[in-house]
């Protein structure tokens, strides 16, 4: 099956690439590196929100502009090509897929518009070990009587240095690893009981540990039906598992041409390095590779759109391919440039300190491997 983009993404991809390359260099991760910013970058969050970039999923009804997941898919492989951290994956697609697939009514008209015009920032709290486990989740949800009271902690969360919002998954029923018991809620960063540990991870794009600590939310903070979030967590995780596989093709795409650069401008011997052969069989190796994983994001992207039966499955196809693809190209990007491969002030280093992180939010390949034989009967 051939994917084609419409005309209308087609525009909004090539104003992603150019406002990547021209505003969101890797020179600007650099930047915001060397100043301790952390991944916090409010200048080009506010550039990003002119563009119409947080609104491209939400249906111009609430102010977006609806391009759908595939139109999305365009911005996050732009921005992984630089590197860019922002919060356009926490905001733009796990927040808003979220309140389309269960918010009421009333938080739709609220937050999605709020989201499409770049006002607000949002962070999945999910996880509570260092391992991606969507179902152990032992964060308590206490019914009060006027609404509930949270208490637990969620490590690695990424945004949740500087989100104004965070989507909780905690247990209202149940033991950590039962999918029935699950209830999302909307809870304020800055509300009393909730304590943020600001963490510098390897990629320079930051992230937090969240301690809950009898935080009281009212009832109308849930999201979706109490004790059935798994509904609409795991609808809204495959989106993000895609979304991050097209951040992921973005920054393997980059980094092979900027290895393909290397080999043809470096000469050993007084040749091309580009001539060797066996430079020439692995960087054959990692085009193909790049061209098979294009095709499943591709696929899993329009799948969304489409709303076809199969998401889950070509999500954990997209991810599980993205994930061997960023980890042999980031590895390739910098054996195949030799020693300045290791220094910091080459790239390569950098595309592989991002890889590394890639890799693990929303489950390892190994994970989705794992799920893709499940759901296909393997």
């Amino acid at each position: 099956m051939t994917f084609l983009l419409t005309e209308d993404q087609e525009m909004l991809r090539d104003t992603a690439m150019a406002f990547a390359r021209d505003e969101m260099p890797v020179t600007r991760l650099r930047q915001l590196r060397d100043s301790g910013a952390n991944g916090v970058d409010a200048e080009t969050r506010q550039k990003l929100a002119e563009l119409g970039f947080f609104g491209v999923i939400i249906p111009d009804e609430p102010g977006g502009e609806h391009f759908g997941l595939v139109g999305l898919g365009q911005v996050l492989e732009a921005q992984g090509r630089t590197l860019a951290p922002t919060p356009v994956l926490q905001t733009a697609l796990i927040a808003a897929s979220a309140l389309q697939l269960g918010g009421s009514a009333e938080q739709q008209a609220e937050w999605l518009p709020k989201i499409a015009g770049g006002e607000t920032s949002f962070a999945l709290a999910l996880d509570e070990t260092a391992h991606f486990n969507p179902l152990g989740v032992a964060t308590e949800a206490e019914s009060n009587g006027q609404g509930y009271t949270l208490n637990g902690m969620k490590r690695f969360v990424p945004d949740a240095h500087h989100a104004e919002i965070l989507i909780v998954v905690a247990r209202t029923f149940g033991e950590a690893g039962d999918r029935h018991g699950l209830t999302l809620f909307m809870v304020p960063a800055d509300a009393k009981g909730v304590s943020i540990q600001a963490l510098n991870s390897v990629d320079s794009h930051g992230a937090a540990h969240v301690v809950l600590e009898d935080v009281m939310v009212p009832a109308t903070a849930v999201i979706g039906a109490v004790d059935k979030g798994a509904d609409v967590l795991e609808p809204v995780l495959d989106r993000a598992a895609i979304g991050q596989a097209a951040e992921m093709l973005g920054s393997a795409d980059a980094a092979f041409e900027m290895t393909l650069e290397y080999l043809n401008n470096r000469k050993q011997f007084g040749q091309l390095i580009g001539s060797f052969q066996s430079l020439q069989h692995r960087a054959a190796k990692m085009f193909t590779e790049l061209e098979l994983t294009r095709s499943c994001i591709a696929a899993a992207l329009a799948a969304v759109d489409d709303g076809k039966p199969n998401i889950a499955e070509l999500a954990s196809l997209a991810k599980a391919r993205a994930g061997e693809l960023i980890h042999l190209v980031s590895n390739e990007c910098v054996q195949m440039h030799g020693g300045i491969g290791m220094t910091d002030d080459a790239d390569p280093g950098l595309y592989m300190k991002r890889a590394r992180v890639q890799e693990a939010l929303y489950g390892s390949a190994s994970w989705h491997r794992d799920r893709y034989a499940r759901l296909a009967g393997y």
